[in-house]
């Protein structure tokens, strides 16, 4: 599978960067997986840990998230089921070959890190502006995860004669008492109050379990021991799953009829709807360290693994999207855990898991985003890592409470996670298909061969494409989110 790439380029001297601090700085390394050492020549020696069932979990865990909350929502935008569904299985042809692509480069490359990948087979400013593009993406990923804390801490129904909420189509819901939404399925204020105490309001909720809980688990250099918070957190989001289809298929007797739209309104309303489903499946970033942890890390295996791992992301995604949508019509939130009542015992519980979620990926997140600001120091001063470990625990710090500080009065005052959705989607659309297809691009230009095979010819083609669509994606989504949602 590696012949003929001998001449990808691995030299990282030709940016006049130090390229022992760029190597050694293992950025990215998931912290839920044991990957063999880089100095370990041979892929195939059965060195690493994780069976091709173990790794399909894996994968199923980087994808699913809270960001299925969003997937009624895009079902709406793209203009019913059959658009919804059609939009999904035809991004999942190339999202699956964006992994297998990537492990293909990585086995080529000797690299075992997505970013690191990058800078080997495309060179120096591709690898520089993915390790950028990865430092946005989890910082707004990070911003998006504080506005789900506050919408089921603070998940509040209209009173009537209230402005209705963004994204409910203008249709205005029953009230309910006005507590956070976890405490208010336990506990009821007297009828008639018009009136919120001070600690149930958003900004402080949000403020309070941020500080408390996110920032001690954001600080420690190594984050190791989420991996068992991180599996309950997958079982959470199944069991939110279940909670919407079953609230589909026995509705409160109370809901109103709602419209349900059938086609989309325009065609470039379907485009609107690929930021959620990028975001909702890029588990790209951590998938290269998933395949070098493979007991046997070969592309034809791994290309099995990803495609069980997708297909499981995709019934997930569909049944939340398709139920949560046919439920609430065109009056559904963007985040669809608003859209029921506050008292729900079961809703609740499905909000009290994806908030565990949240508070284990915020971290996990926050690490990924450190780490690459770490190597881009690092590569940039040229100190090596075990020049520079006197200084990282004091870098380290000041990193952390800068970057959740910042994250944390972005999310207090952008309300709405559907916006920030739409700026980090296009992002994710990057990782899926642009970086993956100018990898495939150089890796087989940089093949030695008298002759081109059409295979040969195919596979560019296909890189051409997957960076054209990722291109074309990212640019309608960013444009759409700075004209439309941002100025709204």
């Amino acid at each position: 599978m590696a012949q003929g790439t001998g001449s990808i380029n691995s030299d990282y001297r030709d940016w006049e960067w130090s390229a022992d601090a760029g190597e050694r700085a293992r950025l990215l390394q998931s912290p839920s997986v044991e990957t063999v050492p880089k100095s370990a020549e041979s892929q195939g020696d059965g060195l690493g840990a994780t069976s091709a069932l173990g790794a399909v979990f894996i994968v199923v865990n980087a994808a699913l998230g809270a960001g299925l909350l969003n997937f009624p929502a895009a079902f709406n935008t793209a203009g019913g089921v059959a658009a919804g569904i059609a939009l999904q299985m035809c991004m999942l042809v190339f999202i699956i070959g964006g992994l297998v692509i990537l492990a293909y480069c990585s086995q080529a490359s000797n690299e075992r890190t997505y970013q690191e990948v990058v800078w080997a087979v495309c060179g120096k400013v591709p690898g520089v502006l993915c390790e950028v593009a990865i430092a946005v993406y989890t910082f707004g990923t990070c911003i998006a995860f504080l506005i789900i804390i506050g919408d089921q801490e603070d998940k509040s129904k209209e009173e009537p004669g209230a402005l209705p909420r963004p994204g409910t189509g203008g249709v205005l819901r029953p009230h309910a008492a006005p507590l956070p939404a976890v405490i208010a399925a336990l506990v009821t204020e007297p009828e008639g109050a018009g009136s919120r105490h001070w600690y149930t309001e958003r900004k402080f909720t949000i403020s309070v379990t941020a500080f408390l809980l996110i920032l001690p688990l954001s600080v420690p250099k190594e984050i190791g021991f989420q991996k068992y918070a991180s599996s309950l957190s997958v079982i959470g989001t199944w069991y939110v799953t279940a909670v919407i289809i079953i609230k589909y298929i026995w509705p409160d007797k109370e809901l109103a009829p709602v419209e349900i739209p059938t086609s989309p309104s325009t065609w470039m309303a379907v485009f609107n709807a690929m930021p959620t489903i990028c975001f909702g499946f890029q588990c790209h970033v951590s998938s290269v360290p998933v395949f070098n942890s493979m007991k046997q890390p070969e592309v034809k295996t791994w290309g099995a693994v990803v495609t069980a791992a997708m297909v499981i992301a995709l019934f997930v995604y569909t049944g939340t999207g398709v139920c949560g949508f046919l439920t609430f019509g065109t009056s559904v939130d963007q985040d669809v855990l608003l859209s029921y009542p506050s008292n729900d015992i079961p809703v609740a519980l499905a909000r009290a898991f994806i908030i565990l979620c949240v508070l284990t990926s915020y971290p996990i997140l926050h690490f990924c985003g450190r780490a690459v600001l770490e190597g881009l120091w690092l590569r940039y001063t040229g100190v090596t890592v075990e020049e520079d470990v006197v200084r990282e625990r004091r870098r380290r710090l000041l990193q952390t409470v800068t970057w959740f500080l910042l994250t944390l009065l972005l999310a207090l005052f952008i309300p709405d996670i559907g916006k920030v959705i739409s700026v980090i989607g296009g992002l994710a659309a990057c990782f899926i298909f642009v970086f993956p297809g100018l990898c495939l691009i150089q890796a087989k230009l940089s093949e030695i061969q008298e002759t081109r095979a059409v295979s040969w010819w195919a596979l560019v083609g296909y890189g051409v494409l997957m960076v054209t669509l990722g291109a074309f994606i990212f640019g309608q989504t960013t444009v759409n989110a700075v004209f439309v949602d941002l100025t709204a």
